[in-house]
């Protein structure tokens, strides 16, 4: 799924106002019903609703959310901030059709610390949408602290009053911090970084039949992962095929008392379709791979540490969970980058070892894949103000080195070449965890060796780490999943990816 900008989506407006042809009140019309029939499926619980709206466009939307909730049994109750105050020709015309309904109060914004808030009213946020240009300020600001301190349910429609759809506002900004947000055809850029994604609560995106003719052809760099991209993606296995068919796999990894790390890496290689797998680990943890993986060849590269990289022959190279940063492995690992070409998965002390000097970043083949979490990104590029700005450098970075940054975050982000962006928008907290990440190691290079991209290996590497861990939370909760879980999940995830790519007769 595409992501537009604020101004993009406007002009996807126009586009179906002018080309469907629909009218700006019809299509307003289109999208309050969306958000109503939402509410009124999944807010069974509560019968009453607070609706608080602005004077332009997410205001009108707020009127004609309130008719019909009305309409549909709720108790409802406007507020504005002066009911003879200009209002935009579309919020206009919605704020006359609800004054001829019987029933529903209309307030002013100043009523809001007389008003009853009972457990069963939901609030609706109908402030600003995406016509903010600047922050909150005076009465509007007060109004949001306000709300902010009630408890109950908060809902916004397209996008909690006080966010840009498109960047983030200096810290500190009066916000209102919803429960939900209703957004209407795409995802906002906002909603995925963690600055800004909080205020947002569960996005539901809603499809209000936008021209798919203008989203087709309107370019960006900005992309959500969803199941319709993965399902083009994702390449069932052939009857007619061998081991030999879905490659070699060697995971680098592990040292006295990190063996754990290349474990999980190897087993995630094995479980994610790998044809062959070979652990290149120290000798003290032969005993411990052997037993846990046995269906993974073992290559020892040391004592206690790793310190000689032999690898495979024609095989894909996962390097460095659990490896160790001593400073014989550093030795062997910058000698054997400076004499390798092929593309690489580098995690963890890897990314840890090329980080000691900036010249070692040109040492990374193209082509490889780098997975680094915050922290990591930092060592490696140096550090940003927020992760706005971090998605910029890693931007740059990815063109620069011609690599692929799959920036590890709640909404692992893959970057490539060419600076597209591809958000993953499954996966839970329970990942927090040590392991998650060498889990994604070994996952990217099982995906390699059997054939997929670059590109198409992170973007479905991602989505299935994501999904196998939300399996795993619905099972056994975010606190208690570990990451031997989410390993034992992969096998559920293919069997969806086979369901949605099932040829029907």
């Amino acid at each position: 799924m595409k992501i537009f900008t604020a101004e993009q989506i406007r002009r996807c407006d126009q586009y179906t106002i002018s080309h469907e042809p629909i009218s700006s009140v019809q299509l307003m019309e289109r999208a309050s019903l969306a958000c109503a029939d939402w509410i009124s499926e999944n807010c069974k619980n509560h019968r009453k609703c607070a609706v608080f709206c602005g004077n332009g466009n997410n205001g009108g939307d707020g009127f004609a959310v309130a008719r019909m909730l009305y309409l549909k049994g709720f108790d409802v109750d406007i507020f504005v901030q002066d009911p003879k105050m200009k209002f935009s020709d579309n919020a206009l015309v919605n704020f006359k059709r609800l004054k001829d309904v019987s029933g529903i109060s209309i307030r002013e914004f100043k009523e809001i610390d007389q008003y009853h808030f009972d457990s069963k009213t939901l609030i609706i946020d109908a402030l600003f949408g995406t016509g903010l240009s600047r922050p909150l300020e005076g009465i509007y600001k007060r109004l949001v602290n306000q709300i902010n301190l009630k408890e109950n349910v908060k809902i916004s429609i397209d996008l909690p009053s006080g966010l840009f759809a498109d960047s983030f506002s200096d810290a500190g900004v009066t916000v209102l911090r919803s429960d939900y947000t209703l957004s209407f055809q795409s995802w906002k850029k906002s909603f995925l970084h963690p600055e800004t994604g909080p205020y947002a609560g569960k996005v539901i995106i809603l499809d209000i039949g936008l021209s798919r003719e203008y989203i087709s052809a309107t370019e960006t760099n900005d992309f959500v992962i969803d199941d319709d991209l993965v399902k083009h993606i994702f390449k069932p296995r052939k009857d007619f095929s061998h081991k030999g068919t879905y490659g070699k796999v060697v995971i680098s990894g592990g040292s006295y008392g990190k063996i754990g790390a290349a474990v999980l890496a190897t087993r995630s290689a094995l479980k994610t379709g790998a044809g062959l797998t070979f652990t290149l680990a120290p000798k003290c943890g032969y005993d411990i791979l052997q037993v846990s993986c046995p269906e993974a060849m073992f290559l020892e590269g040391g004592n206690q540490y790793v310190d000689h990289f032999d690898m495979e022959k024609d095989a894909v190279c996962g390097i460095g969970p659990g490896l160790g940063t001593h400073p014989e492995t550093e030795k062997a690992f910058l000698s054997f980058l400076k004499n390798y070409s092929e593309p690489l998965v580098l995690d963890a002390d890897a990314l840890n070892m090329i980080s000691k000097a900036k010249g070692n970043l040109k040492m990374i083949p193209k082509k490889s894949i780098i997975t680094p979490h915050p922290r990591e990104f930092e060592r490696l590029f140096g550090s940003t103000v927020d992760s706005f700005e971090r998605l910029v450098l890693a931007r740059k970075k990815a063109k620069e080195l011609n690599v692929y940054i799959v920036l590890k975050d709640h909404h692992t982000q893959v970057v490539t070449p060419e600076g597209n962006v591809f958000y993953n928008i499954k996966g839970n907290a329970g990942l927090a965890k040590g392991g998650s990440g060498d889990i994604l190691t070994g996952l990217l290079t099982s995906l390699m060796a059997q054939g997929y991209s670059e590109e198409d290996a992170c973007i479905l590497g991602v989505w299935l780490h994501g999904r196998a861990a939300d399996l795993a939370a619905e099972k056994h909760s975010q606190e208690s999943m570990l990451p031997t879980d989410v390993i034992n999940e992969f096998g559920n995830v293919f069997e969806e990816l086979h369901k949605m790519t099932a040829i029907k007769l």
